[in-house]
């Protein structure tokens, strides 16, 4: 779709100036209000109480969590594959609908973006803090053979290490690179000598000038066009992690495009919880629209249909393969240990979303909300029954035990949460939560387009 055949998502009467103001001006002229500072402040107390889940961890080791002799992953990696999901989908957001042509993302792509930036980095600690010895954590890195430790390139954790460094160094690059502009716009409209100083030193010299502009949009999507086999690859390779072993219900050749669309199906319904957030706690109802919302809602509803053809197919190769252990399985979902935790995310990722067939639901902010709160429930259960269900109903009857989470386990969840939040209140306070030249380019297209 061109840029000027989609329909308008900014205000007629809006103008460049003050499409600069309303996104700038929170950062710039606005001080802080009680709810931030309240919000601020919680968070900031999770973010301290990550850090004792952490040290304690340290003291003590993972047998603080619930994790038993045949369930070895419980939480911990459940919640590195929920936020790594998370994660990816900020990046592959923003990257397609630049390289579609889709310039409604400016309103989005920023804090998009940064959510790739705090998931991404969140869940990259969830496997060292797995490790049992997390302090060698640094063997997984393909250093000289000085020590005679080599890699195990036939691990998991190895193929993990190397995809999320590598994304992780990307997306700062993409999210930087894009940001510049509005850097050097933020430099000029600031007041303070130090604000002016910071941001010049970070806007590299950007002068808007034409040479700027060509150089910086030409490698702007030669990087979003590598972004998306990247983030591609990289949650396949999460895929690969479950798929390459020999654990019933694991060994599915749909695992790979099953966490790419389930990562963009949970990093989608994030972008909406934050989009609802941004838009209220920064005044930014002129900038993202109900349009946005409708828009957004199209994507979550095709995630949605994607992941219940996911789980048929699923469910239709484990009864044509003719497996009795897998028969089992299959069979251990709907009616085992953790057979009421299934049908909720079935529930929350198939049902919930059918609502959104509606254009008048997609476009009510309280329901794009709601809707993307339950998706990351379920997906959230997703990912832990993904474990529990294989895990505790292993090949050998004897060994098969349920898992039972401890306060500790709940406590790293809930605090990690906080954590994300925390690096979010800093990240609006700080920089422009919208791209302001994205917008702007936006914003004259429909003027164009007007007449």
């Amino acid at each position: 779709m061109s840029a000027t055949a989609d329909k308008p998502t900014l205000p007629p009467e809006a103008s460049y100036a003050g499409m600069i103001g309303r996104v700038a001006d929170p950062v710039l002229e606005r001080r802080p209000g009680r709810r931030w500072w309240i919000g601020f402040g919680a968070t900031l107390l999770l973010t301290l109480g990550f850090a004792v889940c952490l040290a304690w961890l340290f003291i003590e080791g993972v047998g603080i969590w619930g994790i038993n002799t045949p369930v070895v992953w419980g939480f911990a990696i459940a919640n590195f594959v929920w936020w790594l999901g998370i994660g990816h989908a900020g990046t592959l957001i923003s990257a397609l609908l630049l390289i579609t042509r889709q310039n409604w993302r400016a309103s989005i792509n920023r804090f998009a973006e940064a959510m790739t930036l705090f998931a991404a980095t969140i869940a990259g600690l969830f496997p060292i803090m797995h490790l049992g010895r997390p302090y060698r954590f640094y063997w997984l890195v393909p250093y000289p053979n000085t020590m005679e430790v080599w890699p195990q390139w036939r691990s998991a954790l190895v193929w993990d290490f190397a995809a999320i460094s590598t994304y992780i160094i990307f997306s700062i690059l993409f999210w930087y690179w894009g940001l510049i502009p509005d850097l050097a716009t933020m430099r000029d409209r600031a007041r303070g000598r130090i604000a002016r100083y910071a941001y010049g030193a970070f806007s590299l010299g950007w002068r808007g000038s034409a040479r700027h502009w060509q150089r910086h949009d030409a490698l702007y999507r030669a990087m979003a066009g590598l972004a998306v086999p990247l983030v591609v690859s990289v949650h396949s390779v999460v895929g690969m992690d479950f798929a390459a072993s020999l654990m019933p219900g694991w060994q599915e050749t749909i695992f790979p495009p099953y966490f790419v669309v389930g990562a963009m199906f949970s990093g989608f319904a994030m972008v909406v919880t934050l989009a609802v957030l941004v838009r209220r706690g920064l005044g930014l109802q002129a900038v993202i629209t109900e349009r946005h919302f409708d828009g957004m809602g199209k994507i979550v509803l095709a995630g949605s249909v994607a992941m219940g053809i996911s789980y048929l197919t699923e469910w239709f190769t484990t009864w044509y393969g003719g497996d009795r252990i897998e028969y089992e399985h299959l069979a251990y979902l709907f009616t085992g240990d953790y057979a009421p935790l299934y049908y909720v995310m079935l529930f929350c990722n198939v049902l919930v979303p059918q609502i959104l067939w509606l254009g008048r639901m997609r476009r009510n902010i309280a329901v794009a909300f709601v809707v993307s709160i339950v998706i990351n429930i379920g997906m959230w259960l997703e990912r832990i029954l993904i474990i529990w269900n294989t895990l505790s109903h292993t090949h050998l009857p004897s060994m098969r035990h349920v898992f039972y989470p401890t306060f500790w386990d709940w406590a790293t969840l809930g605090c990690s949460i906080g954590l994300f939040a925390f690096l979010f209140f800093c990240f609006v306070r700080l920089v422009p939560s919208v791209a302001m030249h994205d917008l702007n380019k936006r914003l004259h297209q429909e003027k164009e387009a007007r007449g």
